[in-house]
């Protein structure tokens, strides 16, 4: 996707933000595999030229849908996870577990394709929050290694969590999960302090560049 300024056109602001919405209409109504540029097109009454102004294509869109719509749940659920606390940690882990459920129930219409590619950006929004967390930490692990193996425990289990035929109220669940995270988080970082900060969230994703 092109860059986005600052002081962007209201029109191509516009044109953009109609197509994330036909997006996502299209996307419960055939899902992703057979979704296509022109059902897009049409719905939004652009030109296919229009649509690759603002998308590569239909997976970079994907992956920008997803991205916003699960800062959207962090920054409705966090008012401060710049800075790494044990409470700003247990609110990710929620709202990761309550993202991933609403996409498998929103998006019935998902196959394995379709799973990869969410879960490749639900995890690099994670990874990038733990790579801002632990901006000034010395370990004896490598930040990256760090960051991957944190974001894939929680993602593997609000995977779990989404699957599940018989599941606990999800407050309940992850009560029971955040004990697990936190000690695996908490032995990735243990030779460290966590950076502090008054940053609001908004500034974490933006400093973060992810």
């Amino acid at each position: 996707m092109s860059s986005i300024s600052r002081k962007e056109d209201p029109r191509i602001t516009r044109t953009r933000n109609l197509i994330l919405e036909s997006f996502g209409h299209l996307l419960t109504k055939k899902g992703f595999e057979t979704l296509t540029i022109q059902d897009l097109a049409d719905k939004v009454q652009i030109n296919r030229a229009t649509f690759y102004a603002h998308f590569q294509d239909k997976y970079a869109l994907l992956d920008y849908f997803v991205s916003q719509l699960f800062r959207q749940k962090i920054e409705a659920r966090t008012l401060g996870a710049c800075q790494y606390s044990p409470e700003n940690l247990k609110i990710l882990i929620f709202a990761v577990v309550e993202f991933r459920s609403q996409v498998r129930k929103d998006w019935a219409h998902s196959n394995q394709t379709f799973e990869a590619l969410v879960e490749g950006t639900i995890k690099k929004q994670i990874f990038g929050l733990f790579m801002h967390w632990l901006e000034e930490v010395k370990t004896n692990v490598s930040h990256e290694i760090s960051a991957t193996v944190a974001a894939s425990a929680i993602y593997g289990l609000a995977n779990y969590y989404s699957r599940a035929k018989k599941r606990p109220a999800l407050e309940k669940f992850v009560d029971e999960a955040f004990p697990l995270v936190a000690v695996i988080w908490n032995s990735l970082r243990k030779h460290g302090g966590a950076r502090a900060g008054k940053d609001i969230l908004y500034c974490c994703w933006a400093e973060a560049n992810f």
